[in-house]
């Protein structure tokens, strides 16, 4: 026997729980990256696809229509309710201007849509920065585990030390193996991401423009608030 099936035999429960460790990081990883792949991949159409056809609607109503069509991953819909939407008379949120309330709205909403789009970045780069040291942890230890048992035995040669250092060594290079991907899709996602931002900030901005412009009235921008809350509905 030799490498993992070596070292799964002869390791005691410290190595196979390291072993374990890093596969389930390992079934994580891969997880999150599949998943996160097909989620910014949807995103990103959406948005290419939405916002062009919200600004070509002949009014607010037909524009929320079309996002409601085409924003799968609801990251611009949410704007448009929150630009739309009136505050309760008597709160504090009445209290500002006009300008300050769509800002604190939008703003929010940007917010909750970027973390719908980051969730798992938190879990991608725990498991790149750690795996490597959970799996140089576990070959200190096999290597250990292995001098204590040849002390032992009382006779050293080269093969009774060479075999289970080498079959040690594997689990550093399992923890490699498991931070690798992760830290790529980290990295990859996290520009994807950023460019998803850099589009819901620009819509966001250009739906504040468009709520505080003065042909729009505060006839308009309630209609357009009962027509989004009736859309939510």
């Amino acid at each position: 026997m030799s490498g993992l099936e070596a070292f799964w035999t002869r390791a005691d429960g410290v190595g196979r729980f390291v072993a374990l460790l890093l596969l389930a990081m390992s079934v994580t990883a891969w997880v999150l990256i599949l998943w996160k792949a097909w989620l910014l991949g949807r995103a990103a159409a959406d948005i290419e696809r939405a916002v062009p056809a919200f600004w070509d609607a002949a009014g607010i109503e037909a524009g929320r229509a079309r996002l409601e069509a085409t924003d799968r991953e609801r990251v611009l819909l949410p704007l448009l309710q929150a630009a739309a939407a009136v505050a309760a008379e008597g709160t504090l949120a009445t209290r500002a201007h006009l300008e300050s309330q769509l800002t604190r709205r939008l703003r929010d909403a940007l917010h909750r849509g970027l973390a719908h789009l980051q969730t798992g970045q938190v879990a991608l780069a725990s498991i790149g920065s750690t795996a490597p040291f959970v799996g140089l942890f576990g070959t200190v230890w096999a290597i250990y585990h292995a001098l204590v048992g040849i002390a032992a035995a009382g006779t050293i040669t080269i093969d009774k030390v060479s075999g289970p250092i080498g079959e040690a060594l594997v689990m550093t290079a399992a923890g490699i193996a498991v931070a690798v991907p992760a830290v790529l899709a980290f990295n990859i996602f996290g520009k994807r991401v950023a460019a998803c931002e850099a589009e819901l900030e620009g819509f966001a901005h250009d739906l504040r423009e468009l709520m505080v412009a003065p042909g729009s009235g505060s006839e308009a921008r309630a209609g357009t608030a009962a027509g989004a809350a009736s859309g939510a509905g």
